[in-house]
């Protein structure tokens, strides 16, 4: 899936990407585009990786934002505006996971993994899409994940937060395919991540990971540089007639 039609007008904005999936993604997009955006919370996360990629060659800039709060977007969008210029391509990456059973999960909680999983992609969406009809072109990708297809042991209100972006995902492509923006969405599986390891050191995985992984059709972890390459691809000229589509990047987990 290795793309190889750089553009000079093409700046894409990336949010949770301070770490794992969401590096790799920046990283990856460095190579394709004129400059990447790195939007995280932990702004010292999106400084390290900022200037990892102009060590490496590329050019990108470090941008604080909270996708749960439709200020903090806008202030983030015109930022990348002021430095860079018009949001072209957009990866909804930025997400957090939970573990709990149904009956004790909180409304705060849920609440909470809603909000920035779920309405962040909606509020960055609407951030960014007049620069997008402007250049009559657009790349929206969407992270969503297995648990959205199959469900996850303790993760009700992620798996259905997930469930939501690929919906909104398929509705987006509806909506906005006649205006040149493509729309479409990846589901990893169990993907090598500071998330994942998490998890596994928590011991909230209902068995051990080892079992998880001996599951899959390709035994192993997935690793952030895979479901980058997958992202990259949806940026890209090449993938200009695909919208509205879900790719499983999960080692076959899904079948």
């Amino acid at each position: 899936m290795q793309t190889t039609d750089k553009r000079s007008d093409r700046f894409a904005l990336v949010t949770g990407g301070g770490s794992g999936i969401g590096e790799a993604i920046c990283h990856r997009l460095a190579r394709d585009v004129t400059a990447v955006a790195v939007l995280d919370i932990d702004v010292d996360a999106a400084r390290r990786v900022a200037e990892d990629i102009k060590h490496a060659g590329g050019n990108a800039i470090p941008v604080h934002g909270n996708v749960a709060d439709r200020v903090s977007i806008e202030e983030a969008v015109n930022r990348v505006h002021a430095e860079l210029g018009p949001v072209t391509v957009l990866v909804n990456n930025a997400a957090i996971e939970g573990f709990q059973l149904f009956e004790d999960i909180e409304e705060a909680s849920w609440e909470r993994v809603m909000e920035v999983n779920l309405k962040g992609p909606y509020i960055a969406v609407q951030a960014v899409l007049a620069d997008m009809r402007g250049a009559a072109w657009g790349r929206i990708v969407n992270i969503s994940s297995l648990a959205a297809q199959i469900g996850a042991f303790k993760m009700a209100h992620y798996s259905a937060s997930k469930g939501g972006v690929t919906s909104l995902t398929r509705t987006l492509a509806i909506e906005l395919g006649a205006q040149g923006i493509t729309v479409n969405a990846i589901a990893p599986s169990f993907i090598d991540t500071p998330m994942a390891r998490r998890a596994i050191a928590a011991s909230d995985l209902p068995i051990p990971f080892e079992e998880i992984l001996k599951s899959y059709p390709i035994p192993r972890f997935g690793r952030p540089e895979e479901v980058a390459a997958a992202c990259a691809f949806f940026a890209s000229d090449e993938a200009s007639y695909i919208t509205g589509q879900l790719l499983g990047v999960n080692g076959g987990a899904a079948f």
